[in-house]
């Protein structure tokens, strides 16, 4: 099913970022409420509330499955490595969800761990806000209108 196709089946995309900086997190915002796309973005600030949320577990019983996965590597409690990790061994139901590494990090050694552990694209986050608000329209247009994710029930909530 082509996400246009869930998109006239429902109402948004739904996009989990996981995020701790306050200013990134706005220009992410930003950036998809000027989208056409119809789209709900779930924020948490870390690894550890991020495995809560995809899990229903505590305060996000009731929240949905997200679409797509958006994941900062330099998190509190549990970081981006730690979280992939843990997402693959404790919840492979989960694991067709892509996961899209969106960080400052520019190092090597946080590309190739980051595909090691199944991220599904790696993003450097750009310093100049315009540049990122642009970045988090590119994710959006490939991932969005282009790509083709599993749907929902595909994934066995």
């Amino acid at each position: 099913m082509t996400v246009s196709e869930q998109l006239r089946q429902r109402t948004a995309v739904d996009i989990l970022l996981i995020e701790d900086n306050p200013g990134d997190i706005r220009l992410t915002q930003e950036a998809f409420d000027e989208s056409p796309i119809a789209n709900t973005l779930h924020v948490v600030n870390d690894g550890v509330d991020a495995l809560a949320f995809l899990n229903k577990r505590g305060d996000y019983e009731d929240v949905p499955r997200p679409d797509l996965i958006l994941l900062d590597l330099n998190l509190p409690r549990k970081n981006g490595d730690e979280f992939l990790e843990e997402l693959h061994e404790t919840a492979p139901r989960l694991a067709r969800i892509p996961v899209i590494v969106l960080t400052s990090s520019q190092a090597e050694e946080d590309i190739v761990t980051s595909y090691e552990l199944q991220a599904n694209a790696y993003l450097t986050k750009p310093v100049d806000p315009s540049e990122f608000i642009a970045t988090i329209q590119s994710f959006e247009e490939f991932w969005i209108e282009v790509a083709r994710l599993p749907s929902p029930r595909d994934t066995h909530d």
